[in-house]
């Protein structure tokens, strides 16, 4: 009987450790791809939907063009995994495996903050940047240019400045009646970065008149409020928006909190070590899903730059599992940070092969602008084929 091999999640993570797979394994070895999306979504561009919703075209890449035919696709959700059984549980099927890896990406951290997730968008699917572009719309519809359209975007990390970007430039676009509010519990937009390059992003956001509030942290939402701060001594600010989106953290998906395997209490990501395997020597996890030990009191950061990285490496060692080979240690190698805000982009600290570092640290224009779209195009060349990459280039 031939070994089972099973994939499940089709973000960076899972398409790259696939693509890598098909390369690796024995022709002896099944392999099965699981995934509740028919598609592999570029998620580091989505943001680009809330302005044009065609966009997603170019970035959603289908299966059928990324897997060899030999790779069993299976479109499903699952619900659990057994993993003394060896079993992958979906909403109306079973499937078995002798080796599974884990890169299902995560889900939208709410922090417990009342009213939060009930009111607000958050941006990790196609349907979530449809649903914010539809909210956006309608919103300035309905506005005027006495009474604007007020949207807040939650978290000033790279999700959120590239989301308050692209809303800013859908206003300019329409001349629509919209003012956006950046809003970061922290004192700085993109918390815990080079100063310089903080410095670059919130000019660039200022240009485009979009409202920066950092210090104080959303404590409160209700269907038209959002409320900043507060405490015993001191009432909260209050921000009434007609549309919200959060980009405020990620955790792990409720559908790994039950599997038996060792996670982080509070995030339930799944603890990794640098080789990928987890505490059942049968299950890998990589990406947004685990916790990749990088050294001590060190993981892998949540980034599509370090799933890239990572699948490659994850792929060989499921397969050098397979074949009893010893496997092979992973360290994330930061190759810098490109930002799009609207549509200019921000570059720090970016290394490129061959060349090297950048003369300068941080820059943008240009330069800057068309590294993002290298990046983005490099990607997808490289788990489709260079005439997606092409096709997606005007749209990123």
């Amino acid at each position: 009987m031939s070994t089972q091999v099973v994939v499940v999640g089709s973000g960076y993570a899972g398409a790259g450790a696939v693509t890598r797979l098909e390369e690796e394994l024995d022709p002896g070895t099944d392999l099965t791809w699981i995934s509740e999306h028919d598609y592999h979504l570029v998620l580091h561009e989505v943001h680009r939907c809330i302005r044009d919703p065609s966009v997603e075209s170019k970035i959603a890449i289908p299966i059928d063009d990324i897997k060899s035919p030999s790779t069993e696709f299976v479109k499903g959700h699952v619900t659990d995994v057994d993993v003394d059984e060896r079993v992958v549980e979906l909403e109306d099927d079973e499937i078995e495996y002798d080796y599974l890896l884990l890169a299902i990406g995560s889900s939208t951290a709410f922090f417990g903050i009342e009213g939060l997730k009930e009111h607000a968008h958050e941006l990790k699917s196609l349907d979530d940047a449809r649903s914010i572009h539809a909210d956006v719309k309608q919103a300035a519809e309905e506005a005027s240019r006495d009474d604007p359209a007020e949207i807040i975007v939650g978290g000033a990390g790279l999700s959120g400045i590239q989301t308050a970007g692209e809303i800013a430039e859908y206003r300019d676009e329409h001349r629509a009646p919209i003012d956006v509010t950046l809003v970061e519990g922290l004192d700085e937009v993109f918390p815990g970065n080079d100063p310089e390059l903080q410095g670059a992003l919130r000019k660039r956001l200022e240009d485009l008149d979009i409202e920066i509030l950092t210090g104080d942290f959303i404590s409160k939402v209700d269907d038209e409020v959002a409320y900043l701060g507060g405490g015993e001594d001191e009432e909260p600010e209050e921000l009434a928006y007609d549309t919200l989106i959060w980009t405020g953290g990620i955790t792990g998906h409720e559908e790994v909190h039950g599997v038996d395997l060792d996670q982080d209490e509070r995030s339930h990501r799944v603890f990794a070590d640098a080789d990928f395997q987890t505490s059942d020597e049968r299950v890998f996890a990589l990406g947004d899903t685990a916790l990749v030990e990088q050294g001590p009191d060190s993981v892998a950061p949540p980034t599509a730059q370090a799933a890239w990285q990572a699948a490659d490496v994850a792929g060989e060692n499921v397969a050098r599992a397979v074949a009893g080979k010893p496997l092979k240690t992973w360290r994330h190698d930061d190759k810098g940070t490109v930002v799009s805000v609207g549509d200019d982009a921000v570059a720090h600290d970016v290394k490129l092969p061959v060349l090297g570092s950048f003369p300068v640290s941080v820059f943008g224009g240009p330069a800057a602008r068309n590294l993002k779209k290298a990046i983005a195009a490099r990607w997808i060349a490289d788990v489709a084929s260079p005439r997606h990459a092409i096709d997606a280039w005007d749209s990123m």
